[in-house]
């Protein structure tokens, strides 16, 4: 199937009410990385062309191939990366370093392991200054979201895989950013604690007083269905936005959803347009 065919299949879909104001806009954002091997012809180019929106509290994955610029974009969007071309907008404000409204989850838990869960989720909100009170409450209080309470205290080493990313979530949202990014964050993890942690996650997203705005980078396209509003899908290297899909799937959502008519539809179609993208790049080497 033509990749015309494909974009035109997804334009026929209702489109979004588009908000009023994008809390996250990319526009035509290229990045390319020097070349460093004397033996290569010319620097990578990893994202040409880069363009994508998220409205206020919208929750959207983004899914590619492999190599083809989506950790490289959540890391420009977190402040982490500079950018070559283009734009990149939080809140109407360009970004031009790391931005303290904007919270990273990465694969790798990144704790201290001589700190207990408690600590390491004060760990941040240290370096912003809060007192050590406060500090104590708000770890508390969001420990309590992730339903950690009881394993305040307890070191790294003493935690599961599963528990130890909650911890590693906790620390973000204590500080309390209104745009969450996460980089494959359950990759590591085995399915049954994979799919425990994406209904926390859902859960948590859903339970605040005002819903975060969250950029999900996923290999998975069945997590990326669960867990999304929309699916931003991405071309082979240098990437950009092929095609977006809504996922009109009811929340809240459990387990059940899985195996809707609904959810196998979407998987479908987000496969056929990835397995096209795969075979290009195929054709071309």
């Amino acid at each position: 199937m033509s990749q015309q065919v494909l974009v035109e299949q997804v334009e026929k879909d209702p489109p979004r009410p588009a908000p009023t104001a994008w809390k996250i806009e990319a526009k035509s954002v290229g990045k390319l990385y020097p070349r460093t091997d004397r033996r290569a012809k010319e620097a990578t180019t990893v994202l040409d062309g880069f363009d994508l929106r998220i409205g206020s509290g919208e929750f959207v994955s983004l899914l590619g191939p492999s190599g083809c610029g989506k950790s490289t974009f959540l890391n420009i969007l977190a402040g982490l990366e500079t950018y070559n071309g283009g734009a990149v907008f939080v809140d109407g404000k360009r970004v031009e370093g790391v931005n303290k409204n904007v919270g990273v989850v990465f694969q790798g838990y990144a704790l201290f392991p001589w700190l207990s869960a408690q600590k390491n989720v004060e760990v941040g909100l240290k370096v912003r200054g809060v007192a050590k009170a406060e500090r104590r409450e708000r770890a508390a209080q969001v420990l309590r979201t992730v339903g950690l309470e009881s394993a305040a205290h307890r070191l790294p080493h003493q935690l599961s895989g599963g528990m130890r990313q909650r911890v590693a979530i906790a620390r973000v949202l204590a500080y309390e950013p209104e745009v969450l990014v996460f980089d494959e964050p359950f990759a590591a993890l085995d399915a049954q604690t994979r799919e425990f942690l994406q209904s926390e996650l859902l859960r948590i997203w859903e339970s605040g007083a005002t819903k975060k705005t969250v950029l999900f980078v996923t290999h998975s396209i069945d997590e990326a269905i669960f867990l999304s509003d929309r699916i931003a899908v991405m071309t082979r290297a240098p990437g950009r936005v092929k095609a977006v899909l809504d996922v009109e799937l009811p929340r809240p959502r459990d387990a059940a959803v899985r195996s809707s008519e609904d959810f196998v539809h979407i998987r479908s179609r987000v496969a056929r347009i990835l397995e096209e993208e795969v075979r290009i790049g195929n054709d071309d080497q």
